[in-house]
């Protein structure tokens, strides 16, 4: 026989397990792992998917919850898991391009212990402030901003999260001074906009826009890269000479890293399947999240863009995590 037949052989034999395994994946219960708190859209987005692979599977398709830590306990739990499949975190872009490089001690490494699946769904950014902000627009805004620098103040639910590293971008492209006031989580963080002790907020168009619709609080931009659909007569923040400026989350399905390619890419086809399912997408739009579904590759590359460019925010701006 041939060498170069006899290695082909050998190559396919090899991978026949890897095969095996992943047309019959899964063949156990299936953990979903939430890393913050039940009930919040993290929980929220992992059950909506999780309750349709659970159709499909005929496995048990759990999600738990380990929060603590800025969602690190969580995280952790999974890039420790077996790499087989059956345990999976639903990753913040937070935990994934932006805390890991505001705090050099966090006990796990993205490019080391996880494996992209599918990137779930993109959340929209809205600039608001309380209606006695004397500004009307984000040009106006900074206007205000550079005649009184430091004084003008924007919350987020804590360090490291879009809303304080979206504000940082938009002191750096558009070199203005804001005060950064941390809070433990979105309901006081915008509270506290909304009574006009703080006066402005980069928050997601599902939590903010109710109250702008209902005079609250004013819309300034949108940190999109377009209109947004839930508010097209908003303009984006780069329509109104602040180009560059677009702060979109996400919420990514990740593997421990060295889990078998097929059953990544198999996961990653019936987590697509299940954002395609109408009841997903109406679950979806109450969270104020757009299904998206793509490959593990695909995925990949928009961890690294997001990567790249809000490392290069936490240094130019010193931001620490604490």
């Amino acid at each position: 026989m041939p060498n170069p037949i006899r290695a082909l052989l050998a190559t396919l034999a090899a991978l026949l397990p890897a095969l095996a395994a992943a047309q019959a994946f899964p063949t156990k219960p299936v953990r979903f792992i939430n890393a913050y708190t039940p009930g919040g859209p993290t929980d929220l987005v992992a059950r909506a998917v999780a309750q349709k692979l659970q159709e499909y599977w005929g496995q048990p398709v759990l999600v738990e919850s380990r929060p603590g830590a800025a969602g690190a306990i969580g995280i952790e739990h999974v890039a420790a898991a077996p790499a087989d499949g059956y345990t999976l975190i639903v990753m913040p872009i937070g935990n994934a391009a932006i805390i890991p490089f505001m705090n050099p001690k966090i006990g796990y490494d993205i490019d080391r212990d996880f494996v992209p699946v599918s990137l779930l769904g993109n959340v929209e950014n809205i600039l608001v402030v309380h209606p006695e902000v004397p500004a009307k627009s984000v040009k106006e805004l900074l206007a205000l901003a550079r005649a009184q620098p430091g004084k003008l103040t924007f919350s987020s639910p804590g360090p490291g999260s879009l809303a304080h590293v979206g504000v940082e971008l938009l002191k750096i492209v558009a070199d203005v001074d804001m005060l950064h006031v941390p809070y433990k989580g979105v309901a006081p963080a915008l509270n506290d906009v909304l009574g006009g002790q703080i006066s402005m907020i980069l928050g997601q168009a599902s939590s903010t826009l109710p109250h702008v619709k209902g005079g609250k609080l004013r819309a300034l931009g949108i940190a999109s890269p377009k209109r947004s659909p839930l508010a097209p007569e908003v303009p984006t923040i780069a329509e109104q000479g602040v180009p560059g400026l677009e702060v979109v989350a996400w919420y990514g399905l990740m593997l421990p890293a060295k889990t078998p390619r097929d059953v990544v890419a198999k996961i990653a086809v019936d987590a697509a399947r299940a954002l395609r399912e109408p009841d997903v997408r109406e679950r979806f739009a109450g969270l104020g999240v757009e299904p998206v579904g793509n490959t593990p590759e695909e995925f990949a590359a928009i961890i690294k863009r997001d990567r790249a460019r809000w490392s290069d925010v936490v240094a130019r701006r010193e931001l620490k995590f604490e």
